[in-house]
């Protein structure tokens, strides 16, 4: 009875697992926590010579943080809403101020209105070792705040709602939830998903305000358990959007939150066909869609009248061309606005946003231009349809996080500066980065984003220098040339920053993964990343003894299978929360999010998949020799990838070792899961013991 996919093995494979004890799905083993908190003092005893570089790298965190400060504001409505921090506390607080109804034009709050705090995130988390809040969205009149928030890091949510007029909390409250809730057309409805026993979202609720959750009338349960399912709303706030997706299928359903009887029922846009992704937005008699249809692996721009989709022939073949599609350019996302559409995309391995006009007219096209070489810039928080103005963000890796407003009537496009990271102590002319390109095995060309100390490479003869080298690479995930503080510690100290965008990820289009890094292509991505370090050996830039890599999740995955091939090529690893027991995770339904995985990495059930990843699954690679040293971190209560992955994995990787001089050492947080410490201090505590296990190398 168990779920094995469509063409499984007819007789399976037993394999044994010494280290299988260790898995515990209710997370209150004793024998296992008492596993882990050894693992814990063992590492704490190996890095406590490091006390005082951890404080210093902690204190020099500290000093690039503006601790009170606030965030980009947006207009949304009759108010601006922004986020703001403030020294010593944790958290951040939300609040809002009055947007003046007679300039509606105005995009940034008067600094001497009256400030409105709705919600203090330090309140919330009092009392808890962890606090992760999301979806925190006022009605649509503004009088009511609905938010999110999980205590244990396991990614399943209690939403509860306030009376923004009295701070009050309702009797409202939403529990088991995934993720945030979406408000109907009125104040007075809410709706929300949930998740089956594996954390798939798979149903959808509709929620009267007023009225218990056991009243709650489900609208829709996805019952094929490769699809997942979410819910948004169009940016004209007309539609809520429900997306039953895969990672290579997707189906939308809409209801019409304007309808007359305010209780209209979901409407299938174009069913599902395996192989065809499409997303959609919604302005003034149109939907504007982006999708593969007829092989266009990077998407193009089509359209599709709203009455089509609402009267149920609004399918596939109806939809009409906006632009010419183009290999060249991918669109990942769109933005649709009374009179103008705003595409973000990649070309030549880089965002771009362009803007076209509400008459979807091709030759009105335009593409924003940057000043800076390597950059990232994506469509920031817009509110407002009816606007002739457009948010986006922009940072590159040596300019912090900036928020443009874009005049989208100006020929060229003319961008106001609204808001900037504060980073005290950072001066960017200190640094300069530049892209590289390594060749792989079979001659593609792998670009890397490098940063360091300017004219660090200036004097002849300085020889090699220390490298951290960071890489992801799956599911279509871009690892951007985008501004972190983080990691100035490193370039401070003389340390070369590199990101290897290899393939699994979608720096140069949607076929550097879909076609050329996952499923029997995923090898590539490994032999990227060696071709990417062994490049910046071969250009003086860094040498193995000076080299460390460091991935989390998919890249623990990632930085696993390398040390396995190359551990020759490498002096320390960092591993966050790897996933890197891939055939036993893969091979069992019960554990969350497993069957989902199968279009990515292929379903090990089927011998043509199963062979393969066994080829390259880092915990069933491990054999005896001489290992770099390694540090491996994770949460006890990651949905993502079970902690006992990694636990195993560190086991095994000492049990192998033969190197005398090297140490594999575990750093398991029992209060937290996939994302680390929420709290903001805590987290840069993390950041120091990581770096100082690499600086002591």
């Amino acid at each position: 009875g168990e779920q094995r996919g469509a063409r499984p093995m007819a007789s399976p494979i037993q394999r044994e697992d010494p280290w299988f004890w260790l898995r515990d799905d209710t997370r209150k083993n004793e024998e296992v926590l008492n596993h882990l908190r050894v693992e814990n003092s063992h590492t704490e005893r190996e890095m406590s010579h490091l006390q005082e570089l951890r404080e210093a790298l902690y204190r020099e965190h500290i000093g690039h943080m503006k601790e009170t400060d606030t965030g980009a504001a947006y207009r949304h409505g009759p108010w601006f809403y922004y986020k703001r921090t403030v020294q010593g506390l944790s958290y951040v607080i939300h609040c809002r101020k009055p947007a003046p109804a007679d300039d509606p034009g105005r995009r940034l709050p008067d600094e001497s209105a009256e400030e409105q705090v709705l919600l203090d995130e330090n309140e919330v988390a009092k009392g808890k070792s962890q606090c992760r809040v999301m979806g925190v969205e006022p009605s649509p009149e503004h009088g009511v705040l609905a938010y999110s928030v999980d205590f244990s890091g396991d990614e399943t949510y209690s939403v509860e709602f306030r009376d923004l007029a009295t701070g009050q909390m309702l009797p409202d409250r939403l529990e088991g939830v995934a993720g945030g809730v979406q408000w109907g057309r009125e104040g007075s409805t809410v709706f929300y998903c949930t998740e089956d026993a594996a954390k798939r979202p798979w149903k959808l609720w509709r929620h009267k305000m007023g009225t218990e959750q056991s009243a709650d009338e489900c609208l829709y349960t996805e019952e094929d358990e490769l699809f997942y399912f979410s819910i948004e709303k169009t940016t004209d706030g007309r539609f809520l959007v429900a997306l039953s997706g895969s990672s290579e299928t997707h189906e939308l359903r809409v209801i019409d939150l304007a309808s007359a009887s305010g209780d209209a029922g979901l409407v299938v846009v174009q069913p599902r066909e395996f192989g065809l992704r499409y997303e959609l937005d919604h302005m003034d008699g149109y939907f504007v869609l982006w999708t593969n249809m007829d092989k266009a692996i990077n998407n193009r721009l089509m359209r599709v009248s709203t009455d089509a989709v609402l009267g149920g022939s609004g399918g596939r073949g109806v939809w009409e061309h906006v632009l010419e599609y183009t290999d060249s350019m991918m669109i990942d996302a769109v933005a649709a606005l009374k009179n103008h559409i705003v595409i973000q995309g990649r070309e030549h391995g880089l965002t771009q946003i362009w803007v076209i006009d509400g008459s979807m007219d091709p030759s009105s096209m335009r593409r924003l231009a940057f000043p800076e070489e390597l950059y990232e810039v994506r469509i920031g928080t817009n509110k407002e349809a009816d606007t002739q103005m457009v948010c986006v963000e922009y940072s590159s890796l040596t300019t912090p996080s900036t928020v443009f407003d874009v005049d989208l009537r100006s020929a060229d496009a003319k961008m106001q500066t609204v808001w900037q990271q504060s980073v005290p102590g950072y001066d960017g002319s200190r640094y300069e980065c530049r892209r590289l390109f390594a060749k792989a095995p079979d001659g593609r060309e792998i670009p890397m984003s490098v940063s360091h100390l300017k004219g660090l490479f200036d004097e002849k003869g300085s020889g090699p220098k220390p490298c951290v080298l960071y890489g992801y690479g799956s599911y279509g995930v871009c690892i951007d040339p985008r501004f972190d503080a983080h990691i100035l510690p490193y370039l401070d100290r003389g340390v070369v920053f590199v990101i290897a965008h290899i393939r699994g990820g979608g720096e140069m289009g949607r076929q550097w993964y879909e076609s050329e890094g996952k499923y029997r292509n995923k090898r590539n991505t490994f032999t990227d990343f060696i071709a990417c370090a062994e490049h910046l050996v071969e250009q003086g830039v860094t040498a193995p003894e000076k080299l460390a890599i460091e991935g989390r999740s998919a890249g623990g995955l990632l930085v696993g299978s390398v040390v396995n091939m190359r551990p020759d090529l490498f002096r320390a690893v960092i591993a966050g929360v790897p996933f890197v027991d891939i055939m036993n995770t893969m091979c069992d339904p019960s554990i969350p999010l497993t069957t989902l995985e199968w279009e990515e990495w292929g379903n090990p059930n089927e011998w043509k998949y199963f062979d393969y990843m066994l080829s390259y699954s880092p915990y069933d690679n491990v054999r005896r020799m001489p290992y770099p040293d390694l540090l491996i971190t994770a949460g006890l209560h990651d949905p993502r990838v079970a902690f006992w992955e990694p636990a195993k994995w560190a086991s095994k990787l000492r049990a192998n070792n033969t190197s005398p001089t090297t140490r594999v050492l575990l750093k398991m947080d029992l209060e937290v899961g996939h994302f680390s410490a929420s709290d903001r201090y805590r987290f840069k505590r993390e950041k120091a013991f990581d770096q100082a296990f690499v600086l002591d190398r």
